[in-house]
């Protein structure tokens, strides 16, 4: 990205043209997430809540949790970034983000190098203008701590690029690059399994292309590194009770109960409106109909970047090019891996808009999907190419150009959304300030309402989760449960007209409104005159 010039008496790096726009459209990327990380636009909920408030306990308590609490498959490595700057400043989401902003740009960075070394410098320039935008999809995947996605992606193209910078031979300390390797893989693999086809090819591609290395002192550094950074997943698993390690947790996520949906309907959702989801095409209130083309497209153009990436292979004049090559097929197969280990989950297909977030690692290989539109774009506009090489030329720059000018009209969906995002955002944190000021310390409410409220009250409220019918529901962090259990006289915030508002006032009767505290936007505050808890 830096080309060094010597100069008599000074010394500066200067960027060449591809680089000097990269660099402007990626400072227009982060600085476009700034400003949402500071208005917290996405809105935060409760499972971004739970990470910031393990990074609490982390600065504060010294507690040491490897997954996320009660849910041992996912890794806490967001909570353990944020901790310092969470302990430090108190909770915040914007000071819970940061990380992840920094993150993002690292990102940035890496799959420009990437790009360019695999592919193009302008090809680079362009990957770099697509990741610039951002929908509500996309940002929220990248900006909000709920585990794992915006950690592993930076992580495998680093691991990527070590991979080729190993096998073109430019590595002078070969045993130390495959020990950060190993390390980024273990730690890839401890804070999200999602990530699992990527680490298997880029695993492969280091294999093929530095076999011999891995024999010696490169082949030890390598295991030492992915071990150090999988230990706390391994440590945890061995002390974990029957059925609570991370492989038996992650099956029963994955085998939930219910009717089983058709590969014809799996496809549909994973590929019609999952791909498009994830790639930023469509707004939060879903895809229209015109934007499932990507999702056909998108297979069309990983098998025509398979058959660019053999054709590579076979006409690479030395061992560097065949290495590159590999690496292009690589990207195809991480792609292809992670769309057929999508739908085949049901998830794919019952709930494909809640669930494209297991998409967005597809960001990873977006180089090598535009490679095929590229090629032909760039082909066309070279002198003495026929009319039927034009042609096609011409179709792949108008899907090029229709490819962003999707991404951009989701960008101003989600940015003429912000206000409302951030009109929720303010009655949260009224809500927040309303139990507190009641002086209720101790509270009973729904999954997405409580560790929100924990969070924004910094822990001066401990909450407990119910169900609809006023029992038990996922209490992540159980010492919160047990504090509400131990208090006299718990409080309800409880959603307005929600069956479990419903069941509380037939319980209070004729105390019901008498109960009532505040009523805060869509949400009512209760305190009974005695404790109620009807599951006892």
């Amino acid at each position: 990205m830096a080309t060094p010039v010597r100069r008599p008496g000074r010394w500066r790096p200067t960027l060449d043209r591809p680089a000097l726009v990269a660099l402007l459209l990626g400072l227009a990327g982060v600085g476009y997430r700034l400003v949402l990380t500071l208005f917290t636009v996405p809105g935060s909920n409760s499972d971004e809540a739970t990470f910031g408030l393990a990074a609490l306990h982390i600065a504060h308590r010294h507690e040491r949790p490897v997954f996320l609490y009660g849910q041992r498959y996912m890794g806490m490595l967001e909570s353990y970034l944020a901790a310092p700057l969470v302990g430090w400043a108190g909770p915040s989401w914007p000071v819970l983000r940061l990380p992840l902003l920094a993150l993002y740009a690292v990102f940035l960075w890496l799959i420009y190098r990437l790009t360019r070394r695999l592919f193009s410098p302008w090809l680079a320039v362009f990957v770099v203008g697509l990741l610039a935008l951002g929908s509500e999809r996309v940002v929220r995947d990248q900006l909000t701590a709920v585990g794992g996605r915006p950690e592993v992606k930076p992580a495998v193209v680093a691991m990527l690029l070590v991979a080729v910078a190993l096998g073109e031979r430019r590595v002078r300390h070969r045993w130390l690059a495959t020990g950060v390797f190993g390390l980024l893989a273990g730690l890839a693999l401890w804070s999200d399994w999602l990530i699992v086809p990527y680490l298997v090819v880029a695993g492969l591609l280091l294999l093929w292309a530095v076999p011999r290395d891995l024999a010696g002192w490169p082949g030890l550094t390598l295991v030492a590194g992915f071990l150090a950074g999988v230990a706390p997943m391994i440590k945890d698993n061995l002390g974990a009770p029957p059925g609570q390690d991370s492989w038996s947790v992650f099956q029963k996520i994955s085998t939930m109960p219910g009717a089983t949906p058709s590969w014809p309907e799996r496809v549909r959702g994973g590929l019609l409106e999952g791909v498009p989801l994830a790639g930023g095409l469509c707004p939060s209130s879903g895809c229209a109909r015109w934007a499932a083309w990507f999702g056909p497209l998108y297979l069309v153009l990983l098998v025509a970047a398979a058959g660019l990436g053999l054709v590579a292979y076979r006409r690479a004049p030395d061992a560097a090019a065949r290495v590159r090559a590999v690496a292009c097929l690589a990207l195809v197969v991480g792609a292809a891996l992670t769309l057929l280990g999508y739908v085949h989950s049901a998830l794919s297909a019952t709930d494909p808009m809640g669930n494209a977030r297991y998409l967005s690692v597809l960001q990873i290989s977006l180089p090598v999907v535009l490679w095929p539109l590229w090629l032909a774009a760039a082909h066309a506009a070279r002198a003495g190419t026929g009319v039927a090489a034009r042609i096609g030329g011409a179709a792949a720059g108008l899907v090029l150009a229709a490819l962003t000018a999707a991404m951009v009209a989701a960008t101003v969906a989600f940015v003429a959304d912000a206000p409302s995002i951030r009109a929720e955002e303010r009655r949260a944190r009224e809500l927040a300030d309303t139990v507190r000021r009641a002086g209720l310390h101790e509270v009973y409410a729904d999954y997405w309402t409580c560790n929100r409220l924990v969070f924004n009250t910094g822990e001066a409220v401990a909450c407990g989760v119910l169900d609809g019918n006023l029992t038990p529901g996922q209490n992540r962090y159980l010492p919160y449960w047990r504090q509400v259990g131990r208090a006299e006289r718990p409080g309800y915030v409880l959603a307005i007209g929600s069956p479990a508002e419903r069941t509380l006032r037939l319980l209070l009767g004729a105390q019901a409104d008498a109960a009532v505290l505040a009523e805060v936007g869509d949400h009512r505050v209760y305190h009974p005159p005695i404790a109620l808890r009807p599951w006892r």
